[in-house]
């Protein structure tokens, strides 16, 4: 299964830059290939200051070794080896009307001493984080997620979306991140579910990814926009830092692993504001977005 999954995500990866740059048309993605010296290595893909994307990731990773005594308390186990693979992708767009958005899928498995599998599983999602919020783009992203999900449980896609909701949440501020999408996790061997099962699952979610994103992105790229606003994206910016850096497990997961720093600061955006007690107009299109931010909806 771990073959199987990082073949997938090398290729996934080369099909996402492929169209990025496509859509881009100025700027490519530069490569950096890398290795832990714990095992394993990685293949960093960053594009910068393009026509479309300001800055942008999209990176694949497969790390083995011993897991460090952090994580083994994390998960409650002792002595264990570890394998985890994944594609991580977050894109910045200059243009406020256009979202960031990011998207992971991932694997994980932990061996006894004899290098026996004790636990295996998928991981993942992708979530939308829009500076100004048209209701259709929030909408066809979510479709498009859903439309994964059913194919495979009718129930994935409630269950995921609140999920979603309930992770990308910055607690400290007391409002989403954006406007949500997919997250799951631990997702192991069931009655219901072989890894099989999850495979095909978790490998459509990816492959949705460019339906849900490059047609919002299309449709907003080319819109006008004011110092104003874009000085809104930016302070809106310092939220996504703040979420990545206080709340999120995988930037933590990576900090704790000794994984490469540059591909996991990846995700943080080139410029960015903080304004002290920085409060949008009532009644403004700022207004509704931290409205809707605070209350999540049903999209679809």
């Amino acid at each position: 299964m771990r073959d199987k999954f990082f073949s997938y995500i090398q290729n996934l990866q080369d099909t996402i830059t492929s169209k990025l740059q496509e859509i881009d048309g100025k700027a490519k993605f530069h490569e950096d290939v890398w290795n832990r010296p714990e095992g394993g290595g990685g293949r960093t893909r960053v594009i910068e200051n393009g026509a479309v994307f300001e800055k942008g990731g999209v990176n694949i990773s497969g790390v083995h070794g011993a897991l460090p005594k952090s994580m083994q308390t994390y998960f409650g186990v002792e002595d264990a080896d570890f394998y985890a693979c994944g594609l991580s992708l977050v894109l910045h767009p200059k243009n406020p009307m256009v979202p960031t958005v990011h998207a992971n899928w991932r694997y994980f498995e932990m061996y006894d001493k004899e290098g026996n599998i004790v636990d295996q599983w998928f991981g993942g999602g992708q979530d939308l984080t829009p500076y100004y919020l048209f209701d259709e783009d929030a909408a066809h992203f979510h479709t498009i997620c859903k439309t994964a999900c059913d194919t495979h449980n009718p129930d994935f896609y409630s269950t995921y979306k609140k999920k979603c909701d309930d992770y990308f949440w910055n607690a400290h501020r007391n409002e989403a991140r954006g406007i949500g999408g997919l997250f799951f996790d631990y997702c192991k061997t069931t009655d219901e579910m072989s890894m099989e099962n999850w495979y095909d699952f978790v490998t459509e979610v990816g492959n949705s990814f460019l339906e849900s994103y490059v047609p919002i992105v299309i449709k907003r790229k080319e819109l006008e926009y004011s110092k104003e606003q874009r000085d809104w994206q930016e302070v809106r910016r310092g939220r996504y830092v703040e979420f990545n850096l206080v709340h999120d497990k995988g930037t933590l997961f990576g900090l704790k692993t000794n994984g490469r720093i540059e591909s996991i600061l990846m995700s943080l955006p080139p410029h960015v504001q903080w304004r002290y007690d920085h409060q949008p107009e009532e009644g403004s299109e700022e207004y509704r977005l931290v409205y809707i931010l605070k209350n999540p909806k049903k999209w679809v």
